[in-house]
C-alpha cells in the first residue's frame, strides 16, 4: 500500500530541490494543477485532473462541477497584483476546490509562488495555528478578513530559504492530520 503522506512530501522536496517550482506557471489554474498532478503522481490516477464529483466538507459545498469549469476560467482572470487581491483569488480557488483530494495542499504552495512573484514574500506556514487557519478558511467565502490578517502576519521575505518552504510544507501537512513523517527526515 501506498503511503500518501510520504511519498507526497518527497514529491514536495523535489518541487523545490529540482527548481521545478520556478517552471510553474503563476496564478493560474493550469500552475495549480501542475502542482496537483506532481505531488499526486504515485497516489492519485486523477492527479491534475479536474474532478467530476461534487464534494463538500461538513455543510460547505464546493462548486458544482456544473459550474467547476467556467468558475475556473473566471479565477484566473482575477486581479493579483496586491495582497488582497492574491487572497481573494486563493480563497475563490479554495470554494472552486477542483480536484477531489489535495486541494490544499497543492493550493498553499500554489499561493506562496503567486505571493512570491508578485510580492517578494510567502507564507511561513509554520508561524500560523492549525485551527486559527482552519477556522478562518471556513469563514473565508463569507468574510476573508480573518484570514487575510492571519497570513500577513506571517509574511516572510525570506523566500529563497528552503528551511521556510520545508517548514510550510510540514505545516501544510498537519492541517490535514498528516504528520506521521517530519519532512525534515527525508
Amino acid at each position: 500500500m501506498n503511503d500518501e503522506e510520504k511519498l507526497t512530501k518527497i514529491r514536495a522536496l523535489e518541487l523545490w530541490d529540482k527548481n521545478l517550482i520556478d517552471n510553474i506557471e503563476v496564478g493560474t489554474f493550469k500552475g495549480l494543477q501542475e502542482i496537483h498532478r506532481y505531488l499526486f503522481q504515485d497516489i492519485f490516477d486523477f492527479a491534475g485532473e479536474i474532478r467530476k464529483l461534487n464534494i463538500s466538507k461538513g455543510n460547505f459545498r464546493f462548486t458544482p462541477i456544473l459550474f467547476l469549469t467556467e468558475n475556473l476560467k473566471i479565477i484566473d482572470k482575477m486581479n493579483d497584483k496586491t495582497f488582497d487581491e492574491i487572497l481573494d483569488k486563493y480563497v475563490e480557488m479554495n470554494v472552486a476546490h477542483p480536484f477531489r483530494e489535495g486541494n490544499g495542499r497543492s493550493m498553499r504552495i500554489w499561493l506562496d509562488i503567486l505571493l512570491k512573484q508578485r510580492l517578494g514574500r510567502c507564507v511561513d506556514w509554520s508561524k500560523i495555528d492549525k485551527f486559527s487557519y482552519l477556522s478562518a478558511m471556513e469563514r473565508s467565502p463569507v468574510n476573508s478578513l480573518e484570514l487575510k490578517f492571519l497570513l500577513k502576519t506571517a509574511l516572510t521575505d525570506d523566500i529563497q530559504n528552503r528551511e521556510v518552504y520545508i517548514r510550510g510544507i510540514q505545516a501544510s501537512y498537519e492541517y490535514e492530520g498528516m504528520s506521521r513523517y517530519d519532512i525534515g527526515d527525508m
